[in-house]
């Protein structure tokens, strides 16, 4: 009796652990919907729908360049670059943010995008916070020469448009943060 206590407890921990494997949930259906998790949306096919998207020219550039109730006018300002993994705005840097932030100041009614991108290197969530960072730390920045942050927006791009594959000096190009003009 000794030598079988432990099959006894082995077999009544698999068959507890194989119960609670084969049991499986329905999918919920959605308030008298045939359809689940479309939230009764049912799509025909004919490509008729309209799903809120901006068009497209045929080279894949955007031909309505929009930001909520703003037109982006980009190439205005000067981009800001950083260092490998930092947020830190440089000395060198700052004079950019100065020419935004005077730009500004002449031009009560515009507002600014602050863009944070990041090359390719480290995973996608990680240089999407950093791209973030970058933003904040712009934007920051400029609320410290006197612009108000309602007319400040911050988007994080992360490495979505990095250029893959070159070393760590080429691509400085891609951390930086892009000061976009937006206009009523």
């Amino acid at each position: 009796m000794k030598n079988t206590a432990p099959i006894y407890i082995t077999l009544l921990l698999a068959i507890c652990f194989l119960s609670a494997c084969t049991s499986k949930q329905a999918p919920t259906q959605l308030s008298g919907s045939n359809v689940t998790g479309l939230d009764g949306m049912i799509v025909d096919g004919n490509g008729t729908q309209n799903w809120g998207l901006e068009p497209r020219s045929s080279d894949g550039a955007m031909t309505i360049d929009k930001y909520g109730e703003f037109t982006k006018v980009p190439g205005v300002l000067p981009s800001v670059y950083f260092g490998f993994d930092s947020s830190s705005v440089a000395a060198a840097e700052r004079v950019k943010l100065q020419t935004a932030a005077d730009y500004l100041k002449q031009n009560p009614k515009d507002h600014i995008l602050v863009e944070g991108y990041c090359d390719w290197y480290g995973t996608s969530e990680y240089n999407l916070a950093l791209g973030d960072r970058r933003a904040g730390s712009a934007s920051d920045y400029l609320g410290t020469l006197g612009i108000a942050s309602q007319r400040i927006e911050k988007l994080s791009k992360g490495s979505l448009e990095a250029l893959s594959n070159l070393s760590k000096s080429e691509s400085g190009v891609d951390r930086r943060v892009d000061l976009i003009v937006l206009q009523k």
